[in-house]
């Protein structure tokens, strides 16, 4: 024999005989459902990664990585912090804005955000020129007090391209008549759908000096939008930044503004991955019934090789290969079934849906139609560890016990 005792053994004993057709049943059903629990892992995992990403690039299309404000309120140096915030390595693109929370008066009446940007800079912190559904960001021109809207919130307020709105500020101004809000009428030049409902529904984009004059903020901005080369080192760039700016300034990234909806995505995925392992760890009490019979099968076997001078170690070892090789091939199917199926699914979910006439998510109901999936390696790999670990983990009982097995009982019923 060229191999080890034990490997070879341990692979004789895989093999199905006439008397032990039971057995290899349950050892290839230990094998199906790993390789299912591991496939199904990875499938469900990447398309929860690709959901987030999906979310991310649909909210970071409209929300700046990061933002610079001043503490007291308007921001007239503006000039000089985009100089300053520019300079840094790490950050791509920099535009004022101005931001308030207003009301808004169309055939019907809603609170929405009103954000005043450059559309000249705008494109270099957002997506937004590219998720226009009807009209231009270039339509923003200052003095004519055009505005564009969210899909959702045209709806909201009954109306489309061309209508005229009222903005209601909460500003206020004195007048003979005593004290009255700064109100504004302006003309829907446009309609966008950035695929998030926050801001969808509650979003309105005019011109910076448009909105500073409604505001009336002068010669100053509510802050700097920021857009960085590596979005999830938006928290360290952040606070560099407030370290290097003159003064005193706020200055938070996207992480800060929506810290609530990653973090409930991440334990989704944590509570996903303890739910799809117990398919894992159900296959691998099917290892541990398997070997439990195999070491009841094959007394006779054990105290032979015993008396032959084999070891508590050989025999041992005999019986961890065994279910071991079980928990591998039954990974190596489910790695490569998996992978495949991730990879896939953006192609295979359509197919799915033509053959049953379904639609699996409604444009109508959902934001996002269509299934995504991110394949990330280093999940795969991590759950390939997790099921060989629990493969050989279930192994050591039935081994354990079979190294223990005394010849003379053994025998003396043969």
């Amino acid at each position: 024999m060229i191999q080890p005792v034990p490997l070879f053994v341990g692979l004789r004993y895989l093999r199905a005989k006439r008397r032990n057709r039971f057995i290899s049943f349950i050892s290839f059903s230990s094998m199906i459902g790993i390789a299912l629990g591991v496939a199904t892992l990875i499938t469900v995992i990447s398309v929860m990664n690709g959901f987030e990403k999906e979310l991310k690039t649909r909210i970071l299309g409209v929300v700046s990585h990061a933002t610079v404000k001043a503490w007291d309120g308007g921001l007239s140096d503006w000039q000089e912090v985009i100089e300053l915030a520019s300079a840094n390595p790490e950050v791509v693109g920099a535009a004022p804005f101005v931001e308030q929370e207003t009301m808004l008066k169309g055939r019907r009446v809603a609170g929405a955000l009103v954000r005043g940007v450059d559309p000249d800079l705008e494109p270099r912190v957002s997506e937004l020129d590219q998720q226009m559904v009807n009209g231009s960001l270039d339509d923003l021109e200052p003095g004519k007090f055009r505005v564009l809207l969210g899909e959702g919130l045209a709806n909201r307020l009954g109306v489309g391209p061309g209508d005229n709105i009222t903005i209601f500020a909460p500003e206020v101004r004195t007048t003979p008549a005593g004290l009255l809000p700064q109100v504004r009428r302006f003309t829907v030049s446009g309609i966008f759908a950035a695929g998030v409902s926050d801001y969808d529904t509650a979003l309105a984009v005019v011109h910076s000096e448009d909105a500073a004059r409604l505001l009336r903020m002068k010669g100053q901005v509510s802050g700097i939008r920021l857009k960085l080369k590596d979005l999830l080192r938006a928290w360290f760039v952040a606070r560099d930044l407030a370290d290097q700016l003159p003064g005193i300034y706020e200055v938070r990234d996207w992480t800060q503004q929506h810290s609530n909806l990653f973090r409930a995505i991440r334990m989704e995925k944590l509570v996903m991955f303890v739910i799809l392992s117990m398919i894992v760890l159900v296959a691998a009490f099917n290892i541990i019934s398997t070997l439990v019979m195999v070491v009841t099968d094959k007394q006779a076997d054990i105290a032979i090789l015993k008396t032959m001078g084999a070891g508590p170690r050989t025999i041992l070892g005999i019986f961890m290969i065994q279910g071991s090789l079980i928990g591998l091939v039954g990974t190596v199917v489910g790695v490569v079934l998996g992978v495949g199926l991730a990879l896939n699914v953006e192609t295979i979910v359509p197919a799915l849906e033509r053959l049953f006439n379904v639609d699996f998510l409604n444009a109508d109901v959902y934001y996002i139609s269509e299934l995504p999936s991110e394949l990330r390696w280093m999940d795969v790999i991590k759950f390939a560890v997790v099921s060989l670990s629990m493969s050989v983990l279930a192994t050591l009982y039935p081994a354990w016990r079979a190294s223990r097995t005394a010849p003379a009982e053994a025998l003396s019923y043969e």
